[in-house]
């Protein structure tokens, strides 16, 4: 059994059920769970699709230990009456409901918005799905690739003359985890401001919450005509920009677009001269040169070890940072000095290390105490404390298939 919700952070009392799969919906869901909400997690009892995902260490999913933190975890299969039956009871108990399923299958389930609402007037229901509730894309499936692919990230990331490119992450999955948090906090302060607000239906598309970040690019074509396009990794808003290896084989990203930093890039590798250039006045200037100004930084990156490097640029206030592999994370003195990275108990190898709660709060802090477990692994304590549920009643559900 994991241990007992510890009652603490700013969402401390408000009661989340996650009925949601994979990654994006229930990232929402830990997030919420970090800042103190109870969050009950509901799977299928042949396991959820991402304890399939790699990495695993014996036969375990590390996504999932991460990604179901703090969730107390029941199986519930949705798709059989009895199944309905006990979400139907357990529904008044909570402030949210959070789900990915393509739009029309908890109404095709029996769980339609009135019947929701005719068990907890007052929920807030968030639906993540790849496009949203309606449109001709509506009942297509997706996954943090599509998103990114038809959301405008991939075109734009890769080398200028190279296709397009993914990260190695499912970037896109964290994302609408991020924006579902979000509107699910938004629609909760509207119900604590009126307490005689109804509920709330959230339509979160994930692929119009990876356009939400590209911000500009419909502007640029509408008033330019230019759709934007990839430079790699130099930038192309500011110069000079880009990643430099180093004469130890490391790597640094360059980076500063004010002509403040400018001068302090330049002094931190000896090139004071080039601050008063009028070529490189301002950013418009450097941008137009910025060819000739990565070749003469990278020349200087070439012939100086990282330890130096990041001596001089801190020496000068200038903007570089190395870059990080997971191993130089977990060594980083800042990250130490923060505690950010946890060991966090869990039942299967003692404890995981994971990213503590962000941002973090002066007065009424969160929490990550316990990493995501096996299924099912709470189903005595909700079905049979919760709802009173017999040892005997939990036998004929599980041979059922329902639990």
């Amino acid at each position: 059994m994991k241990p007992a919700h510890p009652g603490r952070g700013p969402l401390t009392g408000l009661r989340v059920l996650d009925i949601a799969t994979i990654v994006a919906a229930p990232s929402t869901a830990a997030l919420l769970a970090d800042y103190g909400a109870e969050v009950l997690k509901v799977e299928l009892p042949s396991g959820d699709g991402s304890r399939n995902f790699a990495p695993h260490k014996d036969g375990k999913a590390l996504w999932w230990k991460v990604t179901n933190r703090n969730k107390k975890l029941v199986s519930l299969d949705l798709r059989k009456p009895e199944g309905v039956a006990l979400l139907k009871q357990l529904l008044p108990r909570f402030d949210i409901l959070i789900e990915n399923f393509r739009p029309g299958t908890l109404d095709r389930w029996g769980l339609d918005r009135d019947t929701l609402w005719a068990l907890q007037p007052r929920l807030v229901i968030l639906r993540a799905t790849a496009f949203g509730q309606d449109g001709p894309y509506r009942d297509r499936p997706g996954f943090a690739r599509i998103f990114e692919a038809m959301g405008g990230l991939t075109y734009i990331t890769g080398d200028a003359e190279g296709q397009p490119m993914h990260a190695g992450y499912p970037i896109g999955d964290s994302i609408g985890g991020l924006f579902g948090a979000v509107g699910v906090l938004a629609a909760l302060c509207k119900r604590m401001s009126d307490p005689h607000a109804p509920g709330e239906e959230i339509d979160l598309s994930l692929t119009e919450a990876m356009l939400k970040l590209m911000e500009f690019l419909p502007a640029k074509y509408d008033l330019l005509g230019e759709s934007h396009g990839r430079s790699g990794n130099t930038s192309q808003y500011a110069a000079p920009t880009g990643v430099f290896r180093t004469r130890d084989g490391q790597w640094v990203s360059l980076s500063g677009s004010v002509d403040a930093l400018f001068a302090a890039n330049c002094c931190a590798i000896g090139r004071e001269d080039l601050i008063a250039d009028p070529r490189f006045s301002n950013n418009v200037g450097r941008c137009g040169h910025a060819d000739e100004l990565n070749v003469l930084f990278g020349q200087w990156f070439a012939q100086h070890d990282l330890h130096e490097i990041l001596r001089r640029f801190e020496q000068h206030g200038g903007t570089l940072a190395p870059i990080y592999s997971a191993q130089q994370i977990v060594e980083d003195p800042q990250m130490k000095a923060r505690g950010f990275l946890r060991e966090v108990p869990d039942a299967d190898f003692g404890s995981v290390r994971m990213p503590d709660v962000v941002p973090r709060f002066r007065n009424d802090p969160g929490s990550v105490y316990s990493a995501g477990g096996a299924i099912g692994q709470d189903n005595d304590e909700v079905f049979g404390e919760w709802l009173g549920l017999t040892a005997a009643d939990c036998g004929a559900l599980r041979d059922k298939g329902v639990i």
